[in-house]
């Protein structure tokens, strides 16, 4: 009997052209990826845009480094915080998990209000 590990998140802050976040779910296979313009919401009430943009391939959750000026995403990669989650709801729309990460910890919310625009915020406490 195979034990399957939990999956990984990660959170890569990223200098490009502008400083931003980006929040990687391992799931499918591959990163689902979004890119949150402000720093991640590390309590319940602040609610973030989360855009969501192409999925990574799942060797990507430990790059940190420099992409070369002229490609795609060039600037400064570091890790922001990573860790495991629990899935606790997906269904179209609507993506709950409980992050257990260095920094964020906690049941978290992915929404979808408008084509690739998502929220993602912490629950509040019960």
């Amino acid at each position: 009997m195979t034990v399957q590990s939990p999956p990984r998140f990660v959170i890569q802050k990223h200098q490009a052209t502008h400083l931003h976040y980006d929040f990687r779910l391992e799931m499918d296979g591959v990163l689902k990826s979004w890119a949150l313009p402000k720093d991640p919401p590390t309590k319940s009430g602040v609610r973030r845009l989360a855009v969501q943009v192409e999925d990574h391939p799942v060797d990507y959750i430990d790059f940190e480094g420099s992409i070369p000026e002229g490609t795609y995403g060039a600037g400064t990669v570091e890790i922001w915080d990573k860790g495991t989650y629990i899935l606790r709801t997906r269904k179209e729309g609507k993506i709950e998990f409980t992050l257990q990460g260095n920094k964020l910890e906690g049941i978290y919310l992915l929404i979808r209000f408008r084509n690739r625009n998502w929220l993602f915020f912490r629950k509040k406490d019960s």
